[in-house]
């Protein structure tokens, strides 16, 4: 991050509370995916819901996770990985992929690519990359990656996280 400059006789404002602002993004829907890779010849994957898009040209997603992740330290030495997005039908995989201390894998169905990285089966759409930067920002990691292979399956409604809840989003849910 750079130094933000101010303008002369400015005071810079104090954070804003952490309860605060978990509060506000809370009250703000998000796209749920999980994002898998290999350690070795395990597979790690945890549930994000901070995957945006960046840049088409060249097509770079990004995503952040907490440094206190379990996945962080294989997510810290991977060089590829699958952002599996998830459909509305599939609430299990996310909850079972954001609970700690489990085999996040067991009972999910999925299979390796033949690139190394394990993919969730049965999600709507997915994209395989390779890991371009990871930049520390506050407590959590910002992961930058290169798209390099996507599949997508038309019909299944997009998860959705919105204020502790799932949603899903369909042609009668828009405005």
């Amino acid at each position: 991050m750079t130094a933000r400059s101010w303008p002369p006789g400015a005071v810079p404002a104090e954070p804003l509370d952490p309860g605060a602002f978990r509060s506000v993004f809370r009250r703000h829907p998000a796209g749920v995916a999980v994002v898998t890779l290999a350690d070795g010849d395990r597979p790690v994957g945890f549930t994000a819901t901070s995957v945006i898009s960046v840049s088409a040209e060249p097509p770079v997603l990004v995503f952040s996770v907490a440094g206190t992740s379990s996945s962080w330290p294989a997510l810290s030495r991977a060089t590829s990985l699958v952002v599996n997005f998830l459909a509305a039908e599939q609430v299990d995989v996310s909850a079972r992929f954001a609970t700690s201390g489990i085999d996040r894998f067991a009972g999910v169905a999925w299979q390796w690519l033949p690139s190394g990285e394990p993919v969730v089966d049965g999600v709507p759409s997915w994209v395989r990359g390779e890991v371009l930067q990871r930049t520390a920002v506050g407590s959590s990691f910002l992961v930058a990656v290169l798209a390099t292979r996507a599949e997508q399956r038309d019909g299944s409604a997009p998860l959705v996280y919105h204020d502790r809840a799932y949603h899903r989003v369909d042609d009668g849910s828009a405005v």
